[in-house]
């Protein structure tokens, strides 16, 4: 028996006899363990079961649902923020993929829409960026190229501009833009997404990034874009050693000229309780901004220490307000009218009114949170932004403050939408996390993305190109506010400032549709 012939003998007994042996070891284990039942009685096809059970969530993403089945965000939601950052383009053929039969909202037009020049809109300057040319797309590859571009900012005009504490403070807060981005830590988002997004934002203008509950890191600062810094019941950048919060910290705050503004966090959508950062994700660097120990797992009360009623929280916003000179809201989460009215009447009685409401739908997104929270607590966007904007009309407040609106309104569409329903402004997480590469695999709360948005993992955050994704930032922001005018002129509005009521209706399957009046009751 030649050479040959023994070495294709010995790899052919190691093809078959090694699977062999495997497949022996797994039954003979399996049947041995006592925690999984159905390995006990089915050791290789329940082997089979949970591959394929851990494999679901990709499985369903790619290969089964539809373009529109996907949760938190469908197919064509993801499609659409990718499209807007790659290639700062929108378009699509053939038509859309929806279902018209379902319940939704919708913008109603007008039949003689404004024309370009009759918008209200600031184009100048333009901004650099660069977008990708796709020279060629076949089925196993495509073949694009990066360019630079000149592209129109779509800001508002000065006429338009919205003014955040006009009449409170000593230092208002202009802003030309209605679309920020909403509040996301260092720590919960690595220092290479933070810092892409604070130059993308910043490229982009007319924007703010809020800080997230995890105060101000040195990423936040790495464009020159505005700020609005949170301040949650962890008192995270604005409390001394023993935890208790520090004017003094908060004068050094409000002393950093990127600091526009300040908000309070009373809640967050996708959890009403306080924030939960894992100790895994908790560097050296996390904790000296927060001011905790390393590599321990950081959770927020639930509510502010020693505040325990709106009045209390009001003197609070108040004495900031005027310890800082710098516009304070406060981030809420609506969950009937009851409590909602009971907040705002106290504004009406102490004449303290926060310079701004964010209201944050039941549906918002985290990096961390309970199934029982994310799931069952707390009104959806649509629904809550009508009843808080509807409240403070009915206690001759709403003139006095701002309402920023958020959760699920990564597209220009839902924005519109949410302007309609009493919205002065809209916060944005999950879209700008989409532009900086997210793939919604929703391991968030592991510290191990994937792509390195959502993990202080270094090697893991290789893979994110702070200088590649930061225009895909700004083409993403910018594309939304040229297809929000493009949305006000379709409505006969020369700016999406002055969307209101009369510019949305609902479609049921049961009725044709139903006009602001039926959606105020539906907010009860």
């Amino acid at each position: 028996m030649d050479v040959v012939t023994i070495i294709l003998i010995s790899l052919l007994a190691i093809v078959i006899l090694f699977p062999a042996f495997l497949l022996i070891w797994l039954y003979v284990h399996d049947r041995k363990q006592d925690e999984h039942s159905v390995l006990q009685n089915y050791p290789l096809l329940g082997k089979m079961r949970y591959i394929l059970e851990k494999m679901g969530p990709e499985l369903r993403q790619y290969l089964f649902h539809n373009d529109r089945e996907g949760k938190p965000f469908n197919r064509k939601q993801f499609e659409y923020v990718n499209k807007a950052g790659k290639y700062q383009s929108s378009l699509l053929g053939y038509g859309a993929v929806k279902d018209f039969k379902e319940n939704d909202y919708y913008l109603a037009n007008s039949m003689f829409p404004k024309r370009d020049a009759e918008l209200k809109v600031e184009e100048q300057p333009t901004i650099t960026t660069q977008v990708y040319e796709v020279k060629e797309e076949n089925l196993f590859n495509r073949k694009e190229k990066r360019k630079e571009m000149e592209i129109k900012p779509s800001l508002l005009s000065d006429e338009e501009q919205v003014i955040l504490g006009e009449h409170t403070v000593r230092e208002p807060f202009y802003l030309k833009g209605l679309i920020g981005q909403s509040a996301m830590s260092y720590g919960s988002l690595g220092e290479n997404a933070i810092t892409a997004l604070s130059k993308g934002l910043d490229m982009a203008g007319g924007t703010w990034m809020n800080t997230g509950e995890g105060s101000i890191s040195p990423y936040h600062l790495k464009g020159n874009v505005a700020i609005i810094m949170q301040i949650s019941p962890g008192l995270f950048g604005v409390r001394d050693e023993e935890g208790h919060f520090s004017f003094e910290e908060f004068k050094k705050k409000t002393q950093m000229d990127q600091v526009k503004a300040f908000e309070l966090k009373l809640a967050q959508g996708a959890k009403t309780r306080g924030g939960h950062v894992d100790g895994k994700k908790v560097t050296k660097e996390i904790a000296e901004v927060r001011n905790v120990k390393e590599g321990e797992d950081i959770d927020s009360p639930n509510r502010f220490p020693g505040i325990d009623t709106a009045a209390q929280l009001l003197d609070f916003l108040q004495q900031l307000r005027e310890t800082g000179g710098k516009p304070v809201g406060m981030k809420i989460v609506a969950g009937n009218e009851v409590e909602v009215e009971k907040l705002i009447k106290a504004m009406k009685e102490k004449d303290i009114v926060p310079d701004f409401i964010t209201v944050d739908g039941g549906e918002g997104g985290t990096g961390a949170s309970y199934y029982e929270l994310a799931y069952s607590v707390g009104l959806p966007a649509f629904t809550a932004i009508p009843l808080v904007h509807k409240c403070l009309e009915s206690f001759q407040l709403r003139h006095r403050t701002k309402v920023i609106a958020s959760g699920k309104l990564i597209t220009p569409d839902k924005i519109a939408m949410a302007l309609c329903l009493g919205a002065d402004l809209v916060n944005i997480a999950r879209g700008f996390m989409i532009s900086t590469g997210c793939i919604m695999s929703q391991v968030c709360h592991k510290n191990t993305c994937p792509v390195g948005v959502a993990t202080t993992d270094k090697k893991l955050q290789e893979a994110l190109i702070i200088e590649e994704k930061q225009y895909r930032v700004c083409n993403y922001l910018v594309t939304l506010r040229q297809e929000l005018f493009e949305l006000a002129a379709v409505a006969g509005l020369d700016s999406p400032t002055k969307f209101t009521q009369d510019h949305i209706v609902y479609q049921s399957q049961f009725r044709a549709f139903s006009g602001w009046s039926d959606i105020g009751e539906k907010a009860k």
